[in-house]
C-alpha cells in the first residue's frame, strides 16, 4: 500500500497482537511493525497464565507425596526452595519471550521495544519521538490489575509481582474472590503459606455455577484456607514485623504479604485514542464492533483492552480474525459463543456454556449431576469430592452447560466443550460408551435428572 511506512502497526506484544501481526505479515503480505514497551508475550506468557500454571504444578507436589505414601511408597518431601524454583521459572519465561520474538522476526515483522501512542488515525509515535505513517492501527495493549484506593494500598502486591517475590511469606492475605484470587490462594497454601482469603461478596468465584463453585470453596476450606466472605479491607498499615490489615468487620489481621486480586482493567489510558473519536467505555475498554473495529475506521482493537472475554485463546482468535478480515480478504468474526474456561484451584473447575442459574431464565431445564469421591484419593484416605454436571434444555434436550470440579477438570472441559459447541443433546452423551475406570465416565452414565427447574 503506497504512501505509508507500514500497512499495519500493532501496539502491544501480547497473544492477540502477536498473532495478528504474524498472520498479517506472513500470510497477508502486509508490511507490519509492532511496539511493546515491556516484555514480548504479554500478560499470559510473562505475568499470567504460564508462570501461574507452573506455580500450580509446584504447589501440588506435597499432596501427591502424601498420597504416594498411602500407595506404599516410602516417600518424603523436604522444604520448598523458592529461590531455586524462581530461577528456573525466570529462565523458562526468558525462553518463551525469545520464542515469541523469533516468531515475529521470522514472519517479517519489525519490532520496536518501546511505548507507542496514536497521533492521528494514520500515524503513531514512539517514545523516542520517531513517527510512522500507517494504513491500519491495532490496539492490543491488554489489561492491568486493579487495586482499590484504600489507605496503605502501596503495601500490597498484585499478580504481576507474585512471580518475583524475594521469598515466600509465612502468612498471606489474598483480597478478592475471582479466579485469580482463588488460584493464588491455593498456590500459596500448597507451597506452605498460611492463607486467609478476604472477599466482600457472599461467596467466591461469582459467575460460575453455584453448585460447582460451592464445592471448590468447601474443598479449599477443608484444605486449610481461611475464606472470609462479606468483609473487605478498610486500610493497610505497616507494623513493626508485619502488615496490619484492618477489615471492615473491625478485626485486624497480621500478615507478611497482602495480594490484591480484585479484578483487572483495560490498558487504554494515555494512548491518545479519546481525542481521535475512539469510544472508551466506563471500565476503560476500547469499544469495538463484531469485526474488532473502533468508531475510527483505521483503528482496531483486540484482546483484554476491549473487555469482551478476557482469556488468552479469545485474544488470539480475535487477532487472527482481524488479520484474516483486513489483510487476507477472508472476512471473519471472532466467535464468542460457548467459550470454555478453567479455574486452576485445588480442585480445578472447568466450565462451558450456561450455569444452572443462568439457564433458568431460558425455560424449563433438567440438571444431571454426580458428586462422588474419586478412586485415586479415596484409596489414599482423602475426603476429596468431584462433580460432573450437565445443564440440559428440557424441551430440546440440548446440553446448555457442562461443569466439572476435580483433578484434570481443565483438560476434561476442553473435550466436553467440543460436544457442547456442536450442539450435542443429552441423548448424544448417553450413546457414548464410558471409558472405565475414569472420573469423566460419569458424564455419559447419568441417566436420570437429579432435578428439574
Amino acid at each position: 500500500m503506497a504512501g505509508f511506512d507500514y500497512d499495519l502497526f500493532v501496539i502491544g506484544g501480547g497473544s492477540g497482537g502477536v498473532r495478528a501481526a504474524r498472520i498479517a505479515s506472513a500470510e497477508g503480505g502486509a508490511k507490519v511493525a509492532l511496539a511493546e514497551e515491556s516484555r514480548m508475550g504479554g500478560t499470559c506468557v510473562i505475568r499470567g497464565c504460564v508462570p501461574k500454571k507452573l506455580m500450580v504444578f509446584a504447589s501440588e507436589y506435597p499432596s501427591e507425596v502424601q498420597d504416594a505414601r498411602a500407595y506404599g511408597w516410602d516417600a518424603t518431601l523436604g522444604a520448598f526452595d523458592w529461590g531455586r524454583f524462581r530461577g528456573t521459572l525466570d529462565r523458562e519465561l526468558d525462553r518463551l519471550e525469545g520464542a515469541y520474538r523469533s516468531t515475529l522476526m521470522n514472519a517479517g515483522v519489525t519490532i520496536y521495544d518501546t511505548r507507542a501512542v496514536v497521533v492521528d488515525p494514520h500515524r503513531v509515535r514512539l517514545a523516542s519521538g520517531e513517527e510512522f505513517s500507517v494504513k491500519h492501527i491495532l490496539i492490543a495493549t491488554g489489561g492491568r490489575p486493579f487495586v482499590p484506593e484504600v489507605p496503605g494500598a502501596e503495601l500490597a502486591v498484585t499478580s504481576n509481582e507474585m512471580f518475583h517475590l524475594e521469598a515466600l511469606p509465612k502468612r498471606a492475605l489474598v483480597v478478592g474472590g475471582g479466579y485469580i484470587a482463588s488460584e493464588f490462594a491455593c498456590i500459596l497454601h500448597g507451597l506452605g503459606v498460611q492463607v486467609t482469603m478476604m472477599y466482600r461478596g457472599a461467596s467466591i468465584l461469582r459467575g460460575f455455577d453455584d453448585e460447582a463453585r460451592g464445592l471448590v470453596a468447601a474443598a479449599m476450606v477443608a484444605r486449610g484456607i481461611d475464606i472470609q466472605c462479606g468483609v473487605d479491607v478498610a486500610r493497610l498499615e505497616k507494623g513493626a514485623e508485619a502488615i496490619l490489615a484492618h477489615g471492615t468487620d473491625g478485626r485486624v489481621r497480621e500478615v507478611d504479604l497482602v495480594l490484591y486480586a480484585t479484578g483487572r482493567k483495560p490498558n487504554s489510558h494515555g494512548l491518545g485514542l479519546e481525542a481521535l473519536g475512539v469510544e472508551i467505555g466506563a471500565r476503560g475498554q476500547v469499544v469495538v464492533d463484531e469485526w474488532s473495529q473502533t468508531a475510527v475506521p483505521s483503528i482496531y482493537a483486540v484482546g483484554d483492552v476491549t473487555d469482551r472475554i478476557n482469556l488468552t485463546p479469545v485474544a488470539i482468535r480475535e487477532g487472527h480474525a482481524f488479520a484474516d478480515t483486513v489483510f487476507r480478504g477472508v472476512p471473519t468474526k471472532a466467535d464468542h459463543e460457548l467459550v470454555a474456561s478453567a479455574v486452576f484451584t485445588q480442585p480445578e473447575l472447568g466450565s462451558v456454556g450456561l450455569s444452572e442459574e443462568a439457564a433458568k431464565g431460558n425455560g424449563p431445564i433438567e440438571i444431571f449431576s454426580a458428586s462422588f469421591r474419586p478412586m485415586k484419593t479415596l484409596f489414599a484416605g482423602r475426603q476429596d469430592r468431584v462433580l460432573m454436571k450437565l445443564v440440559v434444555d428440557q424441551a430440546t434436550q440440548r446440553v446448555l452447560g457442562c461443569h466439572i470440579v476435580g483433578p484434570g477438570a481443565g483438560e476434561m472441559i476442553q473435550l466436553a466443550a467440543i460436544a457442547v459447541k456442536m450442539g450435542a443433546t443429552k441423548a448424544d452423551f448417553d450413546r457414548t460408551v464410558a471409558v472405565h475406570p475414569t472420573v469423566s465416565e460419569e458424564l455419559v452414565t447419568m441417566r436420570k435428572p437429579t432435578r428439574q427447574v
